[in-house]
């Protein structure tokens, strides 16, 4: 299977230099371009529930680690402006 998509993939590569090189017009051009869009679409792998899940707890637990990393960046960042500028920190 994997020689069939290097295959496609070549064919589709040598059409478009062949393409390029006849210098055709804006339709062949749409044509050429949505040829390889569905060539490139035939290489996507969907995952599997568990690895979606998966995929979506690893992002979920990254939002919030970085959430509280600028939370506790911006409250240490708001009391050093507090002294520098102000009478002690505003809390």
């Amino acid at each position: 299977m994997a020689s069939k998509d290097v295959e496609t993939t070549d064919d589709v590569v040598a059409q478009a230099k062949v393409d390029r090189a006849q210098r055709r017009g804006p339709f062949a051009a749409i044509a050429l371009f949505i040829r390889q869009v569905f060539g490139e679409l035939r290489k996507v792998v969907t995952p599997t529930r568990k690895e979606l899940f998966s995929y979506t707890g690893v992002v979920l637990v990254f939002v919030v680690v970085m959430m509280i990393l600028v939370s506790v960046l911006d409250f240490v960042f708001g009391l050093g402006v507090g002294y520098v500028f102000g009478n002690g920190p505003t809390a």
